[in-house]
């Protein structure tokens, strides 16, 4: 006999915010599957207002409301049991960010949590990583974001060191991460991979899925670090507009994806990677694992 429970995630990130609904299959002596139901991506780029002038916008206040009121119905239409709603980078740089989640509150009902970028990084770190990770082998975890990119270094099937950065695609495309910070995250990925050998990348994001996709590979293979930049050359020979005409590109995929593909290549420079596994997961995954297994 089986039984389902609905459970949702809201991941309000700094270039997108995103609504995950997942069947969660509950069997005697066996594990528990998290089955993705529905995906709902909605375009507010907070971290262009926090970012640059340090606080939301009315105006992306007013969509915020909007987005999160239908977040709530499509809720209910599903039969969601419980949900999490967790706020990066850009909602805890911004200073007006706990006057928005009050707002949010009021207006649609719904909490939100402005998580630190240690606990984001644990939280995307319980998500399905345990099906990838072998436990003789090394990698690190990538998850690039608008507004923050965090580490995770697993090794013997464990996670041994964990860091955020605030390097992001907007905060890049605002031309607002210093060299100061690409030192940092050198010096951090090479400090704790120099003992490794043959460390292979995770990577995860919208930026690194649309990639993955466009090279046509089946999900249990590889990218290599020729094609990352191959793809990377051949996206900046492109303009904005030939990237959303030619490519498909959403409007706020084609201004972040080149941005996106650097930071990748850079931690698989400075790792010593030369191959990048991408299993489509994230935050949103995270916190719905988290969320039923009572760590959030």
């Amino acid at each position: 006999m089986i039984s389902i429970k609905k459970y949702a995630a809201i991941d309000i990130g700094s270039n997108a915010m995103r609504l995950l609904i997942t069947n969660i299959v509950e069997q005697p002596n066996c594990a528990p599957q998290f089955n993705k139901s529905s995906l709902i991506r909605v375009p507010i780029r907070l971290g262009q207002d926090a970012f640059t002038v340090g606080e939301i916008s009315e105006d992306n206040i007013d969509r915020m409301i909007d987005a999160m009121k239908a977040f709530k119905l499509l809720m209910k239409v599903y039969k969601v049991e419980k949900y999490k709603a967790c706020a990066t980078s850009a909602m805890r740089e911004a200073y007006n960010g706990n006057e928005v989640v009050d707002i949010i509150l009021e207006k649609s009902e719904i909490e939100i949590e402005i998580i630190d970028g240690k606990k984001e990084a644990a939280i995307i770190a319980s998500s399905d990583l345990h099906n990838f990770i072998k436990t003789d082998q090394t990698y690190l975890y990538v998850d690039v974001g608008g507004g923050s990119t965090e580490f995770s270094l697993f090794s013997e099937g464990k996670m041994v060191a964990s860091k955020s950065f605030k390097n992001g695609t907007v905060r890049m495309l605002n031309n607002m991460v210093s060299d100061i910070v690409w030192q940092e995250i050198e010096k951090w990925i090479k400090t704790n991979t120099e003992e490794y050998e043959n460390i292979t990348l995770i990577g995860s994001g919208g930026n690194i899925n649309r990639l993955f996709k466009m090279s046509g590979k089946m999900q249990d293979k590889p990218l290599s670090l020729l094609y990352l930049n191959a793809q990377y050359q051949y996206l900046n020979s492109l303009s904005y507009e030939q990237r959303i005409a030619e490519l498909a590109m959403n409007t706020d995929r084609a201004d972040v994806i080149i941005h996106a593909t650097k930071i990748y290549l850079n931690a698989m420079k400075w790792s010593g990677a030369r191959h990048i596994y991408v299993p489509k997961i994230g935050l949103s995954d995270g916190i719905v694992k988290a969320l039923y297994y009572g760590k959030i």
